[in-house]
């Protein structure tokens, strides 16, 4: 009997707390959304303007992600009018991922901009494909904006990346006009509606995945900041059905095919000897550009990819430490990028990157632009090294071009260790001539006491 009780007050409590989080006086007046389905990613954008009933001032908003769609959603992000970064708090919630987000004091009508990124919403159908047919897919969502709050009015604008659509939800009112789709305006939609909108059109977009990534930043307090990185790719999209033709690829003047040819990677403008391989050497047919503020390069595998078709390589590259590596005293920062840009509208389904310090590097505090998973600390011995150099690692799921973000990595350091390898090739150098000095004095002959021998 007390443990009913006790469950009936948690409930009621949670009960509560939920109906507290949410002013159902709170409507919201006006909704804009734009479904961006022009490429492998859906970016969903909004404008929301809010409305209090009895006019009060609105100081806190709630968004939220249905949770079919959790998994999928890679970046959030929210700003005010002022477009002013508003933060995100996630918490669990029955209909789903509940983000919570403080609007500045005083706004009686304010106006909340969110912009979303999916991975993987679009899905190849069919889901296999002869190698000269076309690839269509489909995405799955819902006509009415998914809030907590009733909508007064709200308008839904989908962007295309063809012109063929082969179906599409037709919930009227709806308008196709050559690759948008127009939902609404839909009036006095109550909260937490779901009306099910299913589009199916062409895509040749390139649906690259990069399946794993591994970043290594070297640090050098001698000048230089050494980055090499490990990539698979696969192609996600359509999976090629049957042989591959060489003939009829060479033959196809298609514009638009269901493969990638190259993409190009975007580098710091700073780095310097690039280079990049495959299993079976260097990758010959790719070029690099510098242009003002980096340095492209374009990368062309040996083969087509075709879906299902995977790809490795690896890439490196040098960039000047006075850049990136920033001294006060003995107290060192550094600051670089997470990840660098692979390719337009990246899918990353896992970066790990890895920073490699200096041999007595100490007070080592890492701060990340996002969440991310720290990975065990662990040391790095390379030729002159004593007890090894510390490696910092941390790693992200779900990756795209958003998360394109500077690390700070902070530490201490004494640079009387910087002398610590000239000091050993000296004393080694040292040894070995003293080492020498002792053979070449050393007399091992047995000659002078054969001739006594002799003599007697």
């Amino acid at each position: 009997m007390n443990r009913i009780l006790l469950c009936l007050a948690v409930f009621g409590a949670v009960f509560i707390c939920t109906k507290a989080a949410i002013d159902v006086e709170i409507e919201n007046k006006n909704v804009d959304r734009t479904i961006d389905l022009a490429s492998q990613l859906v970016k969903i954008s909004y404008k929301i303007t809010l409305e209090h009933k009895a006019k009060k001032p609105i100081s806190s908003y709630l968004f939220i992600v249905p949770k079919d769609e959790r998994e999928r959603l890679s970046f959030i992000s929210a700003k005010d009018s002022s477009k002013k970064e508003l933060k995100l708090t996630e918490t669990a919630s029955p209909k789903g991922a509940a983000f919570s987000m403080n609007l500045p004091a005083g706004s009686t009508n304010p106006v909340v901009y969110i912009e979303t990124v999916f991975t993987k919403s679009l899905k190849p159908f069919p889901t296999s494909i002869a190698q000269t047919e076309r690839q269509l897919v489909q995405y799955f969502g819902n006509v009415y904006v998914y809030s907590p709050f009733k909508t007064v009015t709200q308008k839904t604008t989908v962007h295309l990346s063809s012109r063929n659509v082969e179906s599409y939800t037709q919930f009227k009112p709806v308008v196709h006009s050559d690759n948008t789709i127009t939902y609404g305006p839909y009036d006095n939609v109550a909260a937490f509606s779901v009306e099910p909108m299913t589009i199916h059109n062409e895509n040749y977009t390139p649906f690259l995945t990069v399946t794993k990534l591994e970043r290594t930043i070297e640090v050098s307090h001698w000048g230089n900041i050494a980055v090499e990185e490990t990539i698979d790719i696969v192609h996600s999209g359509a999976a090629l059905k049957g042989p591959f033709s060489r003939y009829d690829y060479q033959k196809d003047s298609r514009s638009n095919q269901a493969c990638v040819k190259s993409y190009k990677t975007l580098l710091p403008a700073s780095a310097t000897e690039v280079y990049y391989r495959d299993t079976n050497g260097n990758i010959s047919t790719s070029s690099m550009r510098v242009v003002k503020d980096s340095v492209e390069l374009d990368l062309r595998p040996r083969f087509p990819l075709f879906g299902g078709w995977k790809t490795h390589y690896t890439l490196g590259y040098n960039v000047p430490s006075f850049e990136y590596l920033f001294q006060n005293g003995e107290k060192y920062q550094l600051s670089m990028r997470v990840l660098d840009h692979i390719f337009d509208d990246m899918v990353v389904d896992e970066v790990t990157t890895k920073i490699i310090l200096p041999e007595g590097a100490t007070n080592i505090k890492l701060i990340t632009p996002y969440s991310v998973t720290r990975n065990p600390d662990s040391l790095h011995y390379t030729y002159l090294d004593t007890f090894g150099r510390p490696v910092i690692s941390f790693s992200k799921k779900n990756v795209v071009e958003a998360h394109i973000a500077d690390f700070v990595l902070k530490y201490n350091f004494n640079r009387v260790m910087m002398l610590q390898e000239p000091l050993l090739v000296v004393g080694f150098l040292y040894i070995l001539f003293v080492l020498v000095i002792i053979w070449m004095r050393l007399d091992f002959s047995i000659i002078n006491e054969k001739e006594h021998l002799h003599r007697d």
